[in-house]
């Protein structure tokens, strides 16, 4: 007798448990911000006939899941006095290392001298900045902008072609023929000159002298430049559509005006006569 009345009590605990853990749950969820992101806890899960049941939450939120986005590489120049690293490394304007320092004293020599401070290397520890003058990241901008431009683009085939400054005739005009078959085909074309010992050719003009070969199609997508001591590199691209049609055009132009001056020679001689 004792037991069945241990069984019953305990059955009647159990039900009042379900019925009060099911109310207090189903009017504090309703309550609850659509997009509260709840940390996992406890919880009972009540059952009909059955005795609280607990079980682990996951974490949720209806909105939707945040994707993170690649960190898009800053462009070169001055960043101010925003400097969200305590300890930098820094280089002066000559490119010498002062070494490690709290940014306060990096902004303090960035005041006290009237420069810039300079993000060059950030995936390292400490950063690396370097104080510069606007002159000296103005030059960097020209020479960075310079290197990209002349980077081949994705799909673009960019063939190359070395030769002496004592060339032959017959052999540039060869050389020549070949970069303008490349240029027909879209290609860049990277021509590199090694200056000749004794040779007094310049090599700038010889540059000029392949450009003006190929000057209906092709102009310099890299102009002429020193690469080291006694060597000279350019890149040759074909030109676009609009290229083209300004080309033709000056052409067109220019081929009036040389046969307005000759009818007005030719004129002033029959006037003479």
């Amino acid at each position: 007798m004792t037991a069945l009345c241990t069984m019953k009590y305990l059955c009647q605990a159990a039900r009042n448990e379900s019925r009060y853990a099911k109310r207090f749950f189903g009017t504090l969820l309703p309550q609850t911000a659509q997009k509260w992101l709840f940390s996992p806890f406890w919880i009972a899960v009540p059952e009909p006939r059955k005795s609280a049941v607990f079980g682990l939450t996951q974490p949720y939120c209806t909105g939707e899941k945040s994707h993170a986005q690649p960190k898009s590489k800053a462009a070169f120049g001055s960043v101010g006095r925003r400097i969200p690293y305590r300890i930098l490394h820094v280089i002066n304007q000559d490119g010498e290392s002062l070494g490690n320092m709290h940014r306060a004293e990096a902004l303090r020599l960035m005041d006290e001298h009237g420069l810039k401070l300079v993000l060059l290397r950030e995936n390292v520890e400490p950063p690396v900045y370097r104080l510069m003058t606007g002159q000296q990241i103005h030059e960097e901008q020209l020479k960075r902008a310079e290197k990209k431009k002349a980077s081949p683009k994705q799909g673009v085939v960019q063939k190359e072609l070395s030769f002496s400054s004592a060339i032959a005739k017959n052999d540039l005009e060869t050389k020549t023929k070949q970069i303008a078959q490349w240029i027909d085909k879209r290609h860049h074309v990277k021509v590199t000159i090694r200056q000749a010992k004794g040779s007094s050719t310049d090599m700038f003009m010889l540059f000029d002298q392949i450009l003006e070969t190929v000057s209906e199609k092709a102009t310099y997508l890299s102009k002429p430049k020193v690469a080291r001591e006694g060597v000279s590199t350019c890149i040759f691209r074909h030109m676009s559509d609009k290229e083209l049609k300004e080309h033709q055009k000056m052409e067109i132009k220019k081929n009036n005006t040389v046969k307005k001056d000759e009818n007005q020679d030719l004129k002033s001689n029959e006037l003479h006569q």
